[in-house]
């Protein structure tokens, strides 16, 4: 296998994938609202219901104003985001978000006011937001650089032989952020584009026949194995 030096490896990996794949243009949502429930939605399921889900929170106007979302009743709620699957327990994340941004005049403008880890730690303290999800509203609605760690990334980087997949959220994370320092937009592409590779080529069973990742060690192993016949 190819020496890569520790400090390049991310940057060798990013500049792989979006050769491969192009930019992502993540994340898909059209307002700040959006970009914040689509966060909670997203918990749990693909991204196509969670983006259903969404349109119809739009399509009702309840993205339009916390106070209204707020105050919708619980069935009709469960009705608008069934497709993004647990739409009880995630009526109730929607309805805490839309209560703690009470606490900030209802405008993300104040809430994104705070300090990187101030903001971190209060998204932290609303019910159902975990690292996760908060991190996904710094990087791609409040535009922090921070990296967004999530399951497909454990897979790839543990593949890659450079972390075990056992890794915890907050090691990766800093594993990322020491080795490929950079700001929101490239993080956030970083993230996008891991998403999209581990569901291409790198999934639970992978597909290692043309897979973009020349350098990885099951590509290198497949092809020794079929140079020795």
């Amino acid at each position: 296998m190819p020496i890569i030096e520790q400090d390049k490896r991310v940057q060798l990996l990013f500049d792989c994938l979006l050769s491969a794949y192009g930019p992502r243009h993540w994340w898909p949502a059209r307002t700040v609202p959006a970009m914040m429930a689509g966060a909670v939605l997203v918990q749990n399921t693909a991204w196509i219901g969670a983006a259903r889900a969404v349109e119809r929170l739009e399509e009702a106007g309840l993205l339009d104003s916390w106070p209204r979302l707020r105050e919708t009743p619980d069935e009709e709620l469960w009705e608008l985001i069934r497709s993004a699957g647990y739409f009880r327990l995630k009526t109730r994340r929607l309805k805490a978000l839309a209560g703690f941004m009470a606490g900030f005049g209802e405008d993300h403008r104040q809430l994104f006011g705070l300090d990187t880890g101030s903001l971190r730690e209060a998204l932290l303290g609303v019910y159902g937001v975990g690292k996760e999800t908060a991190d996904s509203i710094l990087c791609y609605a409040a535009f922090r650089p921070v990296f967004v760690v999530d399951a497909y990334t454990k897979r790839i980087f543990s593949r890659l032989g450079w972390t075990d997949e056992a890794i915890g959220y907050d090691a990766l994370q800093l594993f990322v952020h020491s080795s490929f320092p950079s700001d929101a937009h490239t993080l956030g592409e970083l993230h996008a584009l891991l998403v999209e590779h581990a569901k291409v080529y790198c999934r639970v069973k992978p597909r290692c026949a043309d897979c973009p990742v020349g350098f990885c060690p099951r590509i290198l192993d497949v092809e020794s194995s079929s140079l020795s016949l």
